[in-house]
């Protein structure tokens, strides 16, 4: 499954620097596939289906800091544990229960983002 950031976030941004794919965004932020990844051109996401990598999305959210479901990958592949939850002050990074995915599939966004 993804993280996401509840509404109990204050904006602090420990979260941001944290993330091995570049999925959390500041509230208001557009977000590419290409952020802070390897990915570039045109390819086929294991959830997302085709996606191109210099593609602009919407934010996420407007005034709070968000985490690309599609870009997360609960840091499966790089550390033990979401660096983001693991730093956040206030405990507001938590699993998202509309996004659940093996660790086959994290593993999977992993490897597509990072070439």
């Amino acid at each position: 499954m993804a993280i996401m950031i509840t509404d109990e976030c204050i904006n602090c941004g420990a979260c941001e620097p944290e993330c091995p794919n570049n999925a959390i965004y500041e509230g208001g932020a557009t977000w590419r596939f290409a952020d802070g990844t390897g990915f570039q051109g045109v390819g086929s996401h294991p959830t997302a289906g085709e996606v191109r990598a210099e593609e602009e999305h919407d934010a996420g959210h407007p005034d709070l800091y968000y985490i690309v479901s599609d870009k997360c990958t609960e840091c499966v592949g790089f550390h033990d544990e979401p660096q983001c939850a693991a730093v956040c002050p206030v405990d507001c990074c938590v699993d998202d229960p509309d996004h659940r995915e093996s660790e086959d599939q994290l593993l999977a966004k992993k490897a597509f983002m990072h070439l």
